[in-house]
């Protein structure tokens, strides 16, 4: 079993989890949450400057690959 107990771990597996609900919006129209959606909350946490759900995929997508939380051949497929 893995356990991420730092703080630079947690933020991680938060970055890839939003990461994944963007897609899930994207690809199937479903949220994750009845809440804020990904995208709301990657425009005010993250200054992710995209209108729509798809263009921030893209853009946040390539902030991962640059922190090094994703590899480039990975996440848009799957």
């Amino acid at each position: 079993m893995i356990c991420i107990d730092t703080p630079e771990g947690i933020e991680a597996y938060r970055c890839l989890a939003l990461y994944s609900a963007l897609k899930l919006e994207v690809k199937t129209g479903m949220k994750m949450s009845r809440g804020i959606s990904s995208l709301k909350i990657l425009q005010q946490q993250y200054g992710i400057a995209a209108r729509t759900k798809k263009d921030a995929l893209i853009e946040w997508r390539g902030i991962l690959i640059d922190a090094g939380l994703l590899r480039e051949g990975e996440g848009l497929a799957s």
